[in-house]
C-alpha cells in the first residue's frame, strides 16, 4: 500500500509540475457553461415544437424551425464544451500520476541495477513481489547487487 511519505512525495511532484487544480478557476466555470448550454438548448428545441405546430402561418412555423435548430446547435456546443473540460481535468491528473509512477519505476530499476536499496523496494512498501523475484533470480543481470560474471 501507499505510505504517507509516498503520498507527500506525490503531492510535491504535482506541485513541481504546476498542474492546475480543476476545482478552481476557469475550468469549473466553462464546465458549468457547457452544462447550461446543453440544458437551455434542449429546452429551446422542445419549446419550439408546440410553437411550430400551434399555427398555420408558414412564417411563424419557419421561425420555430430556426429556433429549434438554434437550440439543437446550442446543445451540441454545450456538449462539446462539457466534454472538453471534463476530459481535460481527468487527463491532467492521469498524466501527472503517470509521470510520477514512471519516475518511481525508474528509481526502482536504477536501485536494482546498482544494488542500492531504494525506499520503494523494501518489504511492506507496496513494491511488486514479482519485480523483487526477477531481481533476486538474476533476470536483471545482477545477483545480490553484484554483476554476474
Amino acid at each position: 500500500m501507499y505510505s504517507e511519505d509516498r503520498v507527500e512525495e506525490f503531492k510535491a511532484e504535482i506541485a513541481a509540475l504546476k498542474v492546475r487544480d480543476p476545482a478552481t478557476g476557469r475550468d469549473r466555470m466553462w464546465l458549468g457553461v457547457g452544462v447550461a448550454l446543453m440544458v437551455i438548448g434542449l429546452l429551446v428545441a422542445v419549446a419550439a415544437y408546440p410553437f411550430s405546430h400551434g399555427t398555420t402561418n408558414p412564417l411563424q412555423q419557419r421561425d420555430a424551425i430556426a429556433m429549434a435548430l438554434g437550440g439543437v446547435a446550442a446543445a451540441v456546443v454545450g456538449s462539446a464544451v462539457f466534454l472538453r473540460y471534463s476530459l481535460a481535468a481527468f487527463l491532467r491528473f492521469w498524466l501527472a500520476r503517470q509521470s510520477f509512477e514512471m519516475g518511481a519505476l525508474t528509481d526502482r530499476v536504477v536501485d536494482a541495477v546498482t544494488g542500492a536499496p531504494g525506499p520503494a523496494t523494501g518489504p511492506g512498501t507496496g513494491a511488486s513481489d514479482a519485480a523483487g523475484a526477477r531481481v533476486g533470480s538474476g533476470l536483471s543481470g545482477t545477483v545480490g547487487g553484484t554483476a554476474k560474471g
